[in-house]
């Protein structure tokens, strides 16, 4: 199945409708999710949508292309945006750790909360734990959810290795910090009464006894310190996580993969679609970006060629036709080179003697040529083919004529015919795998998106896709 048959994803429809509360971009790394977040979270606001964009790691320049300085933890309002629809637009950049002190201090007493804090194992877990940025990015999103002053959240995934570490390293953080692990470590805060107590300390003596070994000392007691204060809130991390996985399952969530029209964006595009699939989660489309194309596609790569070719045929003759003369034209074996019969002899060689003698070394000064027939004096070529006179060598100097211009853009033109024929082969495999999927393409752009104008030209882009053929019934 071709791709130009799939269905076309109505981005408008989907931003428009006041049931869509978030829309998730998601897909692997350097395709294009941020830019696409922020350039829907644009179109929405314009269109009368309160929108809060929270980006995960955005480069400087898309924050700046917003007119912000800086993002941070905090959504921040993004002057220039036209309101007369009654919008408006938000954005914020995920700060990981921050979100989990935040977390700490509204599920904690103040006291055990500065403890948690200053903890050095904490430290280490809430500024790079593996899955920590996936999980602290659902509970900003749970977060922003609940304080109901946007009626549009969208969301831009955290950039990884893999789509899918999205959705399952929020539930292996969480069974992590609900752990056995971590219940063992909190075991003798929760034993009541000597006998249990001493009971207990024999069992502990031997498992602190092996992760001693595997932790070493102080690791071990920085642990033990950090999973005795967050004992109340172990359950709270498993129960979040899954309250907003369920939200993430709700009618009103939309999700977006972002690919490009490469291999192994695709790829991991049909691995994110299918695995949307199995977990129940609402697949809005997908959006495929910098899509090349071109304004002569009824012209193809063989055909661009073989003008080309019919164009240079010209040159090569000239070349061959050149190489042939000059052949000709040389001294046979034995005779001197006529550019060398002027050239001043070594110091020391014998002469003609007499007036001739003079008038010849004024004939040669300054590297001058003399014309023996007439006695004028003309500038020396430097060219070792000056006496040559047949027709003139091209050379890189030379100007560049019509005929090698156009065909080298014909060969430009043929280059991008591959390109092209290569993106339609893979976007077609992806629609053979997954025809129902609604899809949106949006071409490249020359240049990078630096400010709310080139945001605004990839909304109305994702906005206004071609009809997608219907077929005869």
């Amino acid at each position: 199945m071709s791709m130009d048959a799939a269905p076309r994803l109505e981005a408008d429809a989907l931003l428009d409708d006041p049931r869509t509360r978030i829309v998730v971009c998601c897909g692997s790394g350097g395709v294009g999710k941020t830019t696409t977040a922020a350039a829907l979270g644009v179109r929405a606001a314009e269109r009368g949508r309160k929108v809060v964009v929270l980006t995960i790691d955005p480069a400087r320049r898309l924050a700046q292309s917003m007119g912000i300085g800086s993002l941070d933890n905090t959504p921040r309002a993004v002057p220039g945006i036209d309101a007369s629809a009654g919008g408006e637009l938000h954005a914020m950049m995920l700060d990981m750790k921050r979100t989990f002190d935040e977390i700490v201090e509204a599920h904690a007493d103040p006291e055990r909360a500065r403890a948690i804090l200053a903890n050095p194992f904490y430290q280490s877990l809430s500024a790079g734990f593996a899955g920590t940025q996936e999980y602290m990015a659902m509970e900003k999103l749970g977060q922003l959810r609940a304080r109901d002053e946007w009626d549009l959240i969208i969301v831009d995934t955290p950039p990884s290795r893999s789509a899918l570490d999205f959705l399952d390293a929020p539930k292996r953080l969480g069974s992590f910090l609900d752990g056995k692990l971590i219940r063992i470590l909190t075991a003798p805060a929760k034993v009541g009464g000597r006998a249990g107590l001493k009971m207990l300390n024999v069992g502990m003596s031997v498992v602190n006894g092996t992760l001693n070994k595997l932790l070493g000392g102080q690791l071990l007691r920085d642990v033990q310190t950090f999973a005795a204060a967050m004992d109340t809130m172990f359950g709270g991390f498993r129960t979040r996580a899954d309250a907003t996985y369920r939200l993430l399952q709700a009618p009103g969530t939309a999700f977006l993969v972002v690919a490009a029209p490469e291999r192994d964006a695709l790829r991991e595009a049909a691995y994110f679609v299918e695995r949307l699939a199995a977990d129940r989660m609402p697949l809005a489309g997908l959006v495929l970006n910098r899509v090349h194309g071109s304004g002569a596609a009824q012209l193809s790569a063989e055909r661009a060629l073989a003008a080309a070719e019919m164009l240079t045929e010209p040159a090569a003759e000239e070349w061959a036709e050149y190489a042939d003369e000059a052949a000709d034209d040389d001294p046979p074996a034995g005779e001197p080179d006529p550019a060398d019969a002027a050239a001043p002899a070594p110091d020391g060689a014998g002469g003609a003697a007499g007036d001739g003698a003079g008038d010849a070394a004024e004939n040669l000064a300054a590297a001058r040529m003399a014309d023996h027939e007439s006695g004028n004096v003309e500038e020396r070529s430097s060219s070792a083919t000056a006496w040559y006179d047949g027709p003139e060598a091209p050379g890189d100097d030379s100007p560049t004529s019509p005929e090698q211009l156009a065909a080298g853009l014909l060969r430009l033109h043929a280059e991008r015919m591959q390109v092209l024929a290569r993106e339609q082969r893979t976007r077609d495999r992806f629609a053979a795998l997954h025809p129902k999927v609604p899809v949106a393409e949006v071409a490249a752009l020359p240049g990078d998106v630096h400010d709310l104008a080139g945001l605004r030209e990839i909304g109305e882009r994702l906005a206004l896709q071609p009809a997608a053929p219907t077929t005869a019934g």
